[in-house]
């Protein structure tokens, strides 16, 4: 039973209902500080009451839309600039010392910047969100086109195509698995820029729902914001690995087989 999928879903599940069984009753026992770490059963309260009163759905429909515009945007945007990079070395060599400097440097520090430059609104949150995705998208669309079959690429030459032909019939269809691989990380990015953008200027979202309530010490509220991108994050991976099982039917296939050996 535990190699079936109902069976993990399972001791996933009674695991989580065990910590958070252990939680509470560490908290009514004093052996933990409610202050200090909040209380499962408060928490749940906040839940409750932010979804029938429609606040924390409001709150979760602004930071998803920010998340996934910041995604969409972001991995289309780099995974176009990277495959590009391929038609001319001489520039990819130029721009790969500057594709580094920026991709060590934490995003989250280009926050208070994007927001002067596109204000509090929307797309100061989609812009943080596609600072952080693209970089990642074009650095790993780049890496696939630039390590596409160098003797498979002569050939076709030899052949007679021209470069269109090669970069359309082998770059691109090769370098496609390490694009949609990005596609699990950016979720996550596109997240991450969504509720920083909140954390710094926002009237919305479940960034300013957690930063609020952390200034007042409400840590059962700030619990339930952290759970709800939990659920978002999940939701999301979700969606992303149904999108790469429908664009890469074999490696589904290659996979099983290699657990089956």
């Amino acid at each position: 039973m535990i190699n079936t999928s109902l069976g993990r879903g399972l001791i996933q599940l009674v695991s989580v209902a065990a910590v958070l069984a252990l939680w509470q009753v560490g908290v009514e026992m004093g052996w933990v500080s409610a202050f200090m770490v909040g209380a499962p059963r408060q928490i749940l309260k906040v839940l409750v009451d932010g979804i029938v009163s429609g606040s924390l759905l409001v709150d979760t429909y602004y930071t998803v839309v920010e998340a996934v515009l910041g995604f969409v945007i972001g991995t289309a945007l780099g995974s176009f600039a990277g495959l590009a990079l391929w038609y001319s070395p001489l520039v990819a060599r130029l721009t790969e010392p500057f594709l580094i400097a920026i991709n060590s440097v934490p995003k989250i520090a280009f926050g208070p910047i994007v927001i002067l430059w596109f204000g509090t609104g929307l797309v100061s949150k989609v812009a943080l969100a596609v600072s952080l995705t693209a970089i990642v998208a074009l650095i790993a669309a780049y890496q696939a086109a630039k390590t596409a079959d160098r003797d498979l690429q002569a050939l076709l030459l030899t052949l007679g195509a021209d470069k269109n032909q090669v970069f359309f019939n082998l770059v691109v269809p090769s370098s496609l698995p390490a694009i949609i691989a990005t596609f699990h990380i950016n979720i996550g990015f596109g997240l991450v820029g969504a509720v920083v953008g909140e954390f710094i200027s926002s009237e919305r979202g479940l960034g300013h729902l957690i930063f609020t309530a952390s200034g007042l010490y409400d840590l059962n509220t700030v619990w339930a914001g952290l759970f709800m991108l939990m659920l978002i994050g999940f939701l999301l991976y979700f969606v992303i690995d149904f999108i790469e099982r429908r664009l890469l039917p074999w490696k589904e296939t290659a996979t099983a087989n290699a657990f089956h050996v």
